[in-house]
């Protein structure tokens, strides 16, 4: 018995530690139960749960986000841009819970209304933090539990990146389920049509995950060497685009048959939509198509490594990629005004990266809100030079 106390007296000792690092706020066991049975919303309209604020976990530094946003053509803005490159979350440690600093970026591109989009930008950072917390909790305990029943008094965790990773996907996915059904209740309520894309990078200790829904892209621009086929010779160094994501259009082969399945249709409308109305199928919100295989579940990447040539990851919403390639993104980002693509008088030197590539996808005939985050990967500006081939 004086073994398990002491190992309980550990425990306790590891739950302060955990309260320390989220926020000095308390997971009592009701509110366990709150969030087991409702997810996010439940937590933060229970009264058995204590107020939870987070903005103590954004941390300012070297890090930065470049952000653009442009109502374009349009007669309303309906897209939603968030981005925070250094947010303090809790993580399991070996000796219990420790803290790791991860970037979090997110563009929701609502369509038919506003409301779909600014409940996702409102909800998101909040929800996703509070899933961290909760499943870190979960994870720390049920460990602690595992220990005891096998009489381990030596209570040490198994951590790696790959758990760390686990919970933090989970947490997104989670956070984008929370917040359809949330929605989904107050457009039943108030007749809401609309609809929102959701696209969301998240970056720690050089890897990062991309969880998409819709046809917004985040590709990555990297450096790569290649010869100029204008000049003979001339070995080139230029950023180069790689996309992350598919768009979940509704033609697309696995899309399409999902939609099929459910008793929904693919009819071309300008564009391939569901049912002849949704140019996506999958988003947050427009409820009247959910039965017929719209969903708001976002498909994922898995934890890709960063590499030394990647400089920059570029998240931008379908107005971006409407009149534009990737290519023409990264380009910009290298510098490339010069190229036939670029036109550099919609670019003024007092412009950030971001807006120059919001006013070239404008000035080359977009017809959609224009936003776009821009996350540099490295501190200095990557050398690009032409290097003569001998």
């Amino acid at each position: 018995m004086a073994e398990l106390t002491m190992e309980g007296e550990k425990v306790a000792l590891f739950f302060v530690a955990f309260l320390c690092l989220s926020y000095a706020y308390e997971v009592s066991v009701s509110c366990m139960m709150a969030y087991d049975e409702g997810g996010a919303s439940a937590v933060f309209n229970s009264p058995e749960c204590r107020p939870w604020d987070f903005s103590a976990a954004i941390k300012n530094g070297t890090d930065k986000c470049l952000v653009a946003t442009h109502q374009g053509r349009r007669k309303y803005q309906e897209d939603r841009i968030r981005c925070y490159p250094r947010v303090i979350v809790p993580v399991l440690g070996e000796d219990g819970v420790g803290e790791a600093s991860v970037g979090i970026a997110a563009v929701f591109d609502g369509h038919g209304g506003k409301e779909a989009s600014e409940m996702a930008s409102q909800k998101f950072f909040d929800y996703f933090l509070l899933h961290i917390v909760f499943n870190t909790y979960k994870n720390l305990f049920s460990h602690s539990k595992e220990h005891q029943e096998a009489g381990q008094y030596s209570l040490k965790f198994k951590v790696d990146d790959e758990s760390t990773h686990g919970i933090l996907e989970k947490a997104l996915l989670r956070t984008i389920q929370d917040i359809d059904s949330e929605f989904t209740q107050e457009a039943l309520k108030n007749d809401y049509i609309s609809g929102s894309t959701a696209i969301v990078v998240l970056w720690m200790n050089g890897e990062i995950l991309v969880g998409n829904l819709g046809d917004s892209k985040a590709i990555v621009c990297s450096r790569r060497s290649h010869f100029d086929q204008g000049n003979e010779g001339d070995l080139v160094t230029s950023l180069q685009a790689e996309e992350l994501t598919k768009d979940h259009h509704p033609d697309r082969d696995d899309e399409k048959a999902r939609i099929e399945a459910a008793g929904g249709v693919v009819l071309f409308v300008g564009v391939p939509r569901v049912n002849g109305i949704l140019a996506v199928s999958r988003s947050i919100g427009d409820i009247r198509l959910k039965r017929y295989g719209v969903i708001a579940e976002p498909e994922v990447t898995g934890w890709r490594h960063l590499s030394t040539d990647d400089w920059y990851v570029v998240i931008g919403s379908d107005g971006i990629f409407e009149s534009s390639s990737s290519q023409d993104a990264c380009d910009i980002l290298s510098g490339g005004h010069a190229k036939t693509s670029i036109d550099s008088s919609f670019c003024p030197s007092s412009s950030s990266l971001a807006d120059c590539i919001v006013h070239n996808a404008f000035s080359k005939g977009s017809g959609d809100n224009l936003s776009v985050i821009v996350i540099p990967l490295r501190q200095e500006s990557p050398s690009l030079e032409h290097k003569h081939h001998i």
